[in-house]
C-alpha cells in the first residue's frame, strides 16, 4: 500500500491511496479541510465531501498531473520508474511544480 498526502495551495486536503499493486485506489478529503468553507474542491470532478472516492483505476484528475510524451519517458528513466507505475511517478513528479494548485507528497510507511 502506498500513500501520498495532497495539498492544494500548500494546504494539507487529504490523502490519496494507492491499496494494492496498480490499484485499487481512494481518495479522502482531511475533516479539517472539508469543513473549512474557504477551502475549495481539489477538482470539480472530486467535489468536498465526507464520503471516501474509491475507484479502480488512478482518478484522472491525479493521473492528469503526470507528464506525457518525450517528459514523461524523460521523467521515466531519470527517476528509474517503470513506465507503467502510474501512482510511483505520481509521488516523484507531483511533489514540487505541478500545473495548479494541487501537488502530491509521498507518505513514508515505517512499518
Amino acid at each position: 500500500m502506498r500513500k501520498g498526502k495532497v495539498f492544494c495551495n500548500k494546504i494539507y486536503a487529504g490523502i490519496l491511496i494507492e491499496h494494492g499493486n496498480s490499484g485499487p485506489y481512494s481518495f479522502v478529503y482531511d475533516l479539517d479541510y472539508y469543513l473549512n468553507p474557504q477551502q475549495p474542491a481539489i477538482s470539480l470532478t472530486m467535489p468536498k465531501s465526507k464520503q471516501e472516492y474509491a475507484g479502480e483505476v488512478l482518478f484522472p484528475f491525479f493521473s492528469n498531473l503526470i507528464a506525457e510524451g518525450v517528459n514523461r519517458e524523460l521523467q521515466v528513466k531519470k527517476l528509474r520508474i517503470d513506465e507503467h507505475d502510474i501512482f510511483g511517478l505520481l509521488l516523484e513528479t507531483a511533489q514540487h511544480d505541478t500545473i495548479g494548485s494541487v501537488t502530491v507528497k509521498p507518505i513514508e510507511d515505517n512499518g
